[in-house]
C-alpha cells in the first residue's frame, strides 16, 4: 500500500492526450535496450550496430563511449561526427534508430502477473492492468495509482478504474514510457 496517496484529482490532473507513438521520430530519445545503426559514409570499419547499454553509453571505434540515452538519433550522430574529426577527414555520420526497446511501464501490486513490460504503442491504465492478468481477488479497482518521474518531482495519478469503465464519457488515462501502475489490496 502507498501512504499518503491521496485520492481526490482534479480534472486538469488527468493527462488526456495519448503519448507520441513509440515509432522513432526525430523528437524520439534514446534508451537502454534501444538498437541503433552507425554508418559512416566510406569508413565500413566504423559502420555498427549497437545496443545501448544499461548505463545509457555506447562503445565505437575511434570514438570510445558516449552517453546515447536521452539523446535523439541527430543529438547523437553530431556526437559521434564530432568525436571522429581527429581521426577522419570530414566524417559523414548517419544514425538511425533499428529497434525501440527502452519504452517501459510497470504494474504492480494486486495482479495477476506484476512485472515490466515493454510498450510499442500508446497504452490506458486499463490495458496496462489487462497485460498484468487483470486484477487480484484481492485487488481494490477503485484505488489504483499511476507513479510518473516528471522534471518537476514523482507525481502520483490516482485512478478509480470502476467508475472510469462506468463512465462512458470520461477520457482514457494514458500511460507514459517509465509510469509505474499500482494496484491496492484489501
Amino acid at each position: 500500500m502507498i501512504a499518503g496517496a491521496a485520492f481526490s484529482i482534479r480534472a486538469g490532473d488527468i493527462p488526456t492526450q495519448p503519448p507520441p507513438a513509440a515509432a522513432a521520430g526525430p523528437d524520439y530519445r534514446l534508451g537502454p535496450e534501444d538498437v541503433i545503426d552507425v554508418f559512416v559514409w566510406k569508413e565500413p570499419d566504423l559502420s555498427t550496430s549497437v545496443i545501448i547499454r544499461p548505463d545509457g553509453k555506447i562503445s565505437l571505434p575511434l570514438a570510445d563511449e558516449i552517453e546515447a540515452s536521452g539523446k535523439t538519433a541527430v543529438e547523437l550522430q553530431e556526437e559521434i561526427k564530432q568525436r571522429l574529426q581527429k581521426f577522419v577527414v570530414d566524417p559523414v555520420v548517419n544514425v538511425m534508430v533499428k529497434q525501440i526497446n527502452s519504452l517501459k511501464i510497470s504494474v504492480l501490486g494486486e495482479v495477476r502477473k506484476p512485472d515490466v513490460y515493454r510498450i510499442k504503442n500508446k497504452v490506458t491504465v486499463l490495458e496496462a492492468i489487462a497485460m498484468a492478468g487483470g486484477f487480484t481477488d484481492l485487488a481494490r479497482p477503485n484505488r489504483v495509482v499511476v507513479i510518473r518521474d516528471t522534471a518537476s518531482g514523482t507525481k502520483r495519478f490516482p485512478i478509480d478504474i470502476k467508475k472510469s469503465v462506468e463512465d462512458n464519457g470520461a477520457p482514457p488515462f494514458y500511460l507514459q514510457p517509465l509510469d509505474t501502475v499500482y494496484v491496492e489490496g484489501r
